[in-house]
């Protein structure tokens, strides 16, 4: 037989006779000649095979190999026949069984039947290897009876022994419980059916145990791989990056120790370190003379002053006044800090209307509010307060139908914009101002994460109109809220500190305006741009602070008539970083060093210091920006080379935008390098 144990014969229902080389045609038959290797001496002789008809069924026995079996209790087989009704017949004469062995003629066609739907597994013997010849058996022999078309086929009650012969030897399929069936049959009948999946009882028990060897060698495999899986995994864990990394009692690093309970911590920023030697004003003033005088500055005043003793290391023109653009914000700032709790929030509430079904935004003065969902916090304001938790509370409360929101913005006086702004800085869609009102979201931005968003028009009734929506109802216009009415949701801006932080961080204008306004409201005076610099005038001065000088119109310092001298700035930002305990207003001022933006790192100094000539001073200068047509300026504090913290406010006037704010930080960067003594 071939390697895949295919036999090569057709299985067809085609006489093939008269392709044969041999054999003649009469008008009863028709005789093909097999080549037959007798059982005793394997000679071949000629086989004469009578021609088949639907009449006459089978016509030869299968002539197969059949293996030595336990003998099976004989059970009488049915006589089949295509036209005659089914008869058990008895064996009419028992003569010894004989073997004979055909070799099937070579197939005339190309045309071969799939044979893979039968057991590949059985025992078969080579095509041309002599044939084992099995030691006869001695049972009376049977004959094979006719069979009928598979359509009007019964069962016989047990298998035959030898499976029904075809127009050619064919091939028998034995299931492992030694059942064996018939291949497809030839001559006027039809592929047989399936056989039944489950065997005959005796054949069952006849069955050979299956052999356990198999499993054992699997579960031997199986054995092995965890074993050495195991293995591995715990020569991993005994490395001590691993057992570090997980955290492994037997680790290098692990604690010898409780592991200790979590405290609370607050950031505090520290005085400057006050040991050692500081700079000289003769090595300083040589360090900056190139620096300082480039053309690019234009005018230029300033000063540098030591923070632990308070000195003046190098000074020009710092007194006089020059405009300071956003460096004013340090003036506002430094003055809510003075004068207010740090802690201080500033409310936004939403209170019940004088009519039924209708509610009131009171605005507090909280232009952080954010409109992002809750559980996401704001890029811009770190810690604002929700629009959506404001709803939130309000449908909690209200207990019934909200027809109409309307607005309280009675908290603010005065204009919306200051005297010496420039009109585009507060047209639709500009990114640096919006009107100064007491409530909106985001600080009046179209895009909540954006800080250079275009800015609405209206911010505060674009509020209003978005709490409608969220409540299912319309916005009613402008009202003052009733006295004492019944408060229906409230949320609260972050504390002062943070508040005053962010406004640094991104030099707010809106921000600073606001704060503004707070401040006169604390101190009494009238909440507008007039009363918010009249109360950041008198704050600073009762502080101490010499103000000689200055002038200012807002809280932004985008008014082009406000003047501030470089050493007002400076001595602030001295108390600001003086060492502790020196000066009663140093603890009040420090939070205001935590606002400053540091040298390509944040805020409005993220994308500074990128130069080779300024690059020093990455991550080591924090400063306060101010720019306007015409101006630049740069106020902050700065660690030399030895540690030692410096002071310094830089005014540029007439200058180009970007060459003066380069030429201010290679300054900056300089203060940076130098030991200068």
């Amino acid at each position: 037989m071939p390697e895949n144990d295919a036999p090569r014969w057709p299985s067809d229902d085609k006489d093939t006779s008269s392709a044969e080389p041999k054999g003649t045609k009469g008008e009863g038959e028709a005789t093909m000649w097999l080549p037959m290797t007798g059982m005793a001496n394997g000679k071949t002789e000629e086989l004469s095979v009578p021609k088949v008809t639907p009449e006459s069924g089978s016509w030869f026995e299968p002539v197969v190999e059949v293996e030595e079996e336990p003998d099976v209790p004989e059970t009488p087989t049915p006589k089949w026949s295509a036209f005659e009704p089914v008869t058990p017949v008895e064996p009419e004469q028992r003569e010894e069984p004989k073997t004979l062995f055909v070799k099937p003629v070579q197939p005339q066609h190309k045309d071969e039947p799939d044979w893979d739907q039968f057991d590949r597994g059985a025992a078969t013997p080579p095509r041309d290897a002599e044939p084992r010849r099995p030691e006869p058996r001695h049972e009376p022999p049977r004959q094979e009876p006719p069979r009928r078309p598979e359509q009007s086929r019964v069962e016989p009650p047990a298998p035959a022994p030898v499976p029904s012969a075809t127009m050619h030897a064919r091939p028998v399929r034995i299931e492992p419980a030694e059942e064996r069936f018939d291949s497809e049959a030839t001559v006027g009948i039809q592929r047989p059916e399936p056989p039944s999946q489950e065997p005959p009882a005796a054949e069952t028990e006849a069955a050979p145990a299956p052999k356990p060897k198999r499993k054992r060698k699997a579960l031997l495999i199986t054995t092995l791989v965890v074993v050495l899986l195991l293995a591995g995994m715990g020569g991993a864990a005994a490395m001590p990056k691993v057992s570090n990394r997980l955290g492994l009692p037997w680790a290098p690093n692990a604690p010898k120790g409780e592991i200790p309970k979590p405290a609370g911590i607050t950031r505090v920023l520290h005085g400057p370190d006050i040991n050692g030697a500081g700079p000289t004003k003769e090595g300083l003033a040589a360090a900056l003379a190139g620096p300082a005088g480039s053309p690019d500055l234009g005018t230029l005043t300033g000063t540098v002053v030591d923070a632990a003793t308070g000195e003046v290391l190098w000074d020009k023109n710092s007194g006089t006044p020059l405009t300071p653009a956003s460096t004013t914000k340090i003036l506002v700032v430094a003055a809510a800090l003075l004068s207010m709790d740090h802690g201080k929030q500033f409310s936004t509430k939403i209170v019940q209307g004088a009519e039924p079904g209708t509610v009131v935004l009171v605005a507090g003065g909280d232009p952080s509010l954010t409109s992002l969902p809750l559980g996401t916090d704001s890029p811009l304001y770190p810690g604002a307060a929700h629009v959506d938790d404001l709803v939130a509370q309000v449908k909690k409360a209200a207990g019934g139908k909200i027809s109409k929101v309307q607005l309280d913005i009675s908290l603010f006086k005065g204009p919306t914009s200051a005297k010496g702004w420039d009109p585009e800085d507060t047209a639709a869609g500009n990114t640096y101002m919006a009107p100064v009102l007491p409530v909106m979201a985001d600080g009046g931005r179209a895009d909540p994460k954006n800080d250079h968003a275009p800015r609405i028009a209206n911010p505060a009734a674009a509020l209003t109109q978005k709490i409608a929506g969220k409540l299912e109802a319309q916005a009613g216009g402008t009202t003052t809220a009733p006295k004492d009415a019944k408060v229906l949701g409230e949320v609260k801006s972050q504390p002062l500190a943070e508040f005053a932080n962010s406004l640094m961080q991104l030099s707010d204008n809106l921000m600073a305006d606001v704060l503004a306004r707070q401040l006169a409201l604390a101190k009494g005076a009238e909440p507008s741009f007039t009363g918010g610099a009249t109360a950041t005038m008198d704050v600073l001065k009762q502080a101490g602070f010499d103000l000689t000088g200055v002038q200012i119109n807002d809280g932004s310092g985008l008014s082009d008539q406000n003047k501030i001298p470089a050493k007002v700035l400076s001595e602030i930002l001295a108390v600001a970083a003086a060492p502790d305990g020196k000066d009663p207003r140093t603890a009040k001022l420090r939070p205001l060093l935590a606002g400053l933006p540091v040298a390509g790192g944040s805020g409005t100094l993220e994308k500074r210091y990128a130069d080779p000539a300024s690059a020093a001073g990455r991550g080591w200068v924090r400063g306060k920006t101010g720019t306007l047509s015409g101006v630049n300026t740069l106020a902050g504090v700065v660690l030399d080379t030895d540690g030692r913290m410096l002071v310094f406010a830089l005014m540029s006037s007439g200058s180009d935008q970007n060459k003066g704010r380069a030429a201010l930080d290679v300054v900056a960067a300089t203060l940076h390098k130098c030991g200068c003594r």
